[in-house]
């Protein structure tokens, strides 16, 4: 699994005119699936998200509360282009992203691990071709992988 993990200080996804989630201050989540991922590898990666200290305490450090201790939120949006490769000719090949039906299958699982910590969930539209716009505070980005 491939995960592009962005702190914002709001972020929308919208497929057509509908605006199908919409979060206020927390995390962009941008999710690849890969041929062969697993459950526990959503379970790792959903822990490693809910306890990751990338807020500002009082003091002003970046690294010091995680998205529980200030009440966050998360847009989760799936992404099989992170499955993308360049490194033959200038046309991504996307071989090592998982199947449609499994990836789904595990985006949802993530979705719903990430939740059962008590933190909101929203959600893209799976497969769907989506617009999302965010405002990225800090920039503070980080790629995940596991």
């Amino acid at each position: 699994m491939k995960i592009v993990l962005q702190r914002v200080r709001r972020a929308s996804v919208t497929v057509g005119t509908d605006t199908v989630g919409e979060i206020s201050a927390g995390f962009l989540l941008f999710l690849g699936v890969m041929r062969g991922d697993l459950e526990e590898q959503a379970d790792f990666l959903a822990e490693k998200i809910i306890k990751v200290r990338l807020f500002p305490g009082e003091d002003g450090t970046i690294n010091d509360k995680s998205i529980l201790e200030t009440g966050g939120e998360i847009l989760l949006v799936s992404q099989f282009t992170l499955a993308g490769r360049l490194e033959k000719g200038n046309r991504p090949d996307f071989v090592q992203a998982e199947a449609p039906d499994r990836a789904r299958e595990l985006y949802e699982y993530f979705g719903s691990k990430l939740a059962a910590h008590g933190v909101p969930v929203r959600t893209g539209v799976f497969g769907a071709m989506m617009d999302v716009s965010l405002v990225n505070d800090g920039p503070c980005t980080i790629i995940l992988e596991r």
